[in-house]
């Protein structure tokens, strides 16, 4: 029990260094922005952050999602495509967090307190752009689901489309700002 009490200990100390980290100027806002998106809070946004560093440098959505590893592999000769698991070639800790915070699209679309508190004072712009997310990507995983994709596939499916949301969120916001 003592050393269960002590890790948990560790634990509420790392988070709250990382709760200030994500506080400090370069991290501030990035992090808010991706913490109004379902299944995001401190930690996976500042993973994202950290691994993908600059979402300005990826002038396309799908350039980002190969980037993660979330895209389909191909097996193509002549007229035949045929299209494969996962690449996997990526990024491998976005990747994972990407695909957790997908699970949550697995439930119906609604914004509870915690949502809501991570979403208070950031940009409505953002805030919109979160909640047209979590619409779409429910709508999504409920049609491959309906379609008889298993579960872990559809959320993969998921997982990727969040980064097309993300990606333009994070760049459509962030070239608005700097415009200004």
């Amino acid at each position: 029990m003592f050393a269960l009490e002590k890790a948990l200990a560790r634990q509420a100390e790392l988070d709250k260094e990382l709760e200030a980290l994500a506080a400090t100027v370069p991290y501030r806002k990035p992090v808010g922005w991706l913490r109004c998106f379902r299944g995001i809070d401190t930690l996976s946004a500042m993973i994202l952050v950290a691994e993908v560093i600059d979402f300005q440098r990826v002038r396309r959505p799908r350039e980002l999602m190969a980037y993660l590893g979330l895209v389909p592999s191909e097996y193509s000769s002549g007229e035949t495509q045929r299209r494969g698991a996962l690449t996997k070639a990526g990024n491998s800790h976005a990747r994972r967090v990407l695909v957790e915070a997908a699970w949550h699209d697995r439930h119906r679309p609604t914004i509870g307190r915690a949502l809501a508190s991570r979403s208070h004072g950031q940009p409505d712009e953002i805030v919109s752009h979160a909640w047209r997310a979590q619409q779409r990507l429910h709508r999504r995983y409920r049609h491959r689901v309906g379609h008889g994709k298993r579960t872990p596939v559809a959320v993969a499916t998921i997982a990727r489309e969040l980064v097309g949301f993300i990606w333009a969120a994070m760049t459509r916001h962030e070239s608005r700002r700097h415009a200004a």
